[in-house]
C-alpha cells in the first residue's frame, strides 16, 4: 500500500500499539517504520477480494495440515527493534502457536513464515520493495507479492532471485508450505469467473 507520514515522534512498538488504539485513530491503518508511524490508505475493493481469496486458499490448506494459523487485516508483527518496526502483512502464515490461547496478545516478535502483500494502484515500487526487504531481512522465509492489475505473483526468498508466476501457472508453497499449490488465477476468481467451456471441433 502507498503511505504518508503522520506522527514524527519516534515510538517503540509498545507505544505505537497504545497510540493506534486511541479513539482518534479509529478506522485508520498504520505501520511503524524505524520508529515512525506511517498511515496507510484504506484498501480498495479488488484488494480486499484478493486478500480474502488468498486467506481462504491458505486457510483450507492450514486446516487440512492441522498446524499453524493465518492472520489478515494487516495484523502487526515486530520485525526490528531500536528503532522499532511493526509491519502488517495483508495475509500471513505463522507457526508460533497452535491454539488460540497461545497467541501473542499484541503484535509478537516471531516473524511469519509466509507474508502476502496485495498491491494497490497507488503503491510505489520503492516503498513496496522496502517493505518486502524488511520481511526478508528479518526472518520471513517466503513473500508473495500479488498484483491484481497484471494478475501475477512475484515470489521472494532470502538470498535468492525473485521470480514471477503468471495467471495461468501454478504457485506452490515450496519448502515453507510443502504440499500447498494453487493456480495464480484462483486469487482473482469470483463465482461468475468460471472457465470457458471448450468449443466443439469444427465439422
Amino acid at each position: 500500500m502507498s503511505t504518508t507520514a503522520t506522527a514524527k515522534t519516534r515510538m517503540t512498538a509498545e507505544e505505537f500499539c497504545d497510540w493506534v488504539n486511541q479513539p482518534e485513530q479509529e478506522n485508520k491503518w498504520f505501520e511503524l517504520v524505524r520508529g515512525e508511524a506511517i498511515e496507510l490508505p484504506p484498501p480498495i475493493r479488488p484488494h480486499g477480494v484478493v486478500c480474502i481469496r488468498a486467506a481462504w486458499l491458505l486457510g483450507a490448506f492450514t486446516e487440512q495440515r492441522g498446524f499453524g494459523y493465518l492472520t489478515c487485516n494487516d495484523s502487526g508483527v515486530i520485525l526490528e527493534r531500536d528503532p522499532d518496526t511493526v509491519r502488517g502483512p495483508d495475509v500471513a502464515f505463522y507457526e508460533d502457536a497452535n491454539t488460540f490461547a497461545e497467541l501473542h496478545p499484541k503484535y509478537g516478535e516471531v516473524p511469519p513464515r509466509l507474508a502476502v502483500e496485495v498491491l494497490s494502484p497507488s503503491d510505489r515500487l520503492g516503498k513496496v520493495m522496502r517493505k518486502i526487504m524488511d520481511y526478508l531481512h528479518n526472518g520471513v522465509e517466503l513473500v508473495w507479492s500479488i498484483d491484481p492489475d497484471t494478475r501475477n505473483v512475484t515470489v521472494y526468498r532470502p538470498g535468492k532471485e525473485a521470480y514471477v508466476v503468471e495467471e495461468n501457472q501454478e504457485l506452490t508453497g515450496e519448502d515453507v508450505l510443502p504440499g500447498f499449490r494453487c493456480l495464480v488465477s484462483d486469487f482473482f476468481r469470483l463465482p461468475g469467473d468460471k472457465p470457458k467451456a471448450e468449443q466443439p471441433p469444427p465439422a
